[in-house]
């Protein structure tokens, strides 16, 4: 069975496309981690919190006859308030457009193209995953204070403005429109194809390893197999 209420983050993971919605693979050339996908999870790396709101907005009521008669809805526009305990210079760096300039990095006057995966179990053991093939990535403030007999942290805070994805087959609904956010569960018998045709959505069309293949999902007391492959994570008994 699989659920609508989840718990945790259990990590996020981010890439950068290019201007035809190709996965860079090359660190070189502006990709993240080693073939293009990063997952923080590193030593004090992580996700603490993940905000997505603006997924609908409620319609508005057109009437005749002294009643409702229909509702009408906007494009969603979602975005995604991030913050991480930490993550790495670099990989943030790139994922908001800040280049190399003589000895430090400066905002660049175009931003690149961000791909965002959030991973999160729900009730029953299955993986959860809210996809964002396309978006835009800022840091809007970088707050700082005192450290006194209590230390004063600034954890790094991200706002993630989604955009329909680049090609224009990825994320269409029954109908035939593109979204640009998308859901998976791995308990969904009905959709769940597998984590590389996930990740080749979402992140551009990626043909690597599965990153997730070396991540250990960490569960507190009860409920779950530890394990470090992502397929297996089914409540024991």
């Amino acid at each position: 069975m699989a659920g609508m209420s989840v718990k945790g983050i259990d990590f996020v993971m981010g890439g950068i496309t290019d201007d035809k919605g190709i996965l860079i693979t090359d660190p070189d050339k502006g990709g993240l981690g080693p073939a293009g996908i990063a997952l923080w999870d590193g030593d004090g790396d992580g996700a603490t919190t993940a905000n997505v709101t603006a997924l609908e907005e409620a319609g508005q009521q057109q009437y005749a006859n002294n009643k409702v008669k229909r509702i009408n809805h906007g494009v969603p526009t979602p975005q995604l308030a991030l913050t991480m305990l930490d993550i790495p210079y670099e990989d943030a760096s790139k994922m908001v457009g800040y280049g190399v300039v003589n000895g430090g990095r400066v905002l660049g006057s175009k931003k690149p193209h961000v791909a965002i995966l959030l991973a999160t179990h729900d009730f029953d053991g299955n993986w959860f995953f809210e996809g964002f093939a396309n978006g835009e990535m800022i840091i809007p403030t970088r707050n700082h204070g005192t450290s006194n007999k209590n230390e004063t942290d600034s954890n790094a805070a991200f706002t993630y403005q989604a955009m329909a994805p680049i090609p224009n087959n990825v994320f269409l609904n029954v109908d035939g429109s593109q979204q640009s956010y998308k859901m998976y569960n791995t308990g969904d018998s009905k959709s769940w194809k597998g984590y590389d045709v996930m990740l080749a959505e979402v992140f551009g069309g990626y043909k690597g390893d599965n990153p997730m293949a070396s991540y250990i999902q960490a569960t507190g007391t009860d409920s779950f197999t530890n394990t470090n492959q992502s397929d297996v994570n089914k409540p024991t008994a």
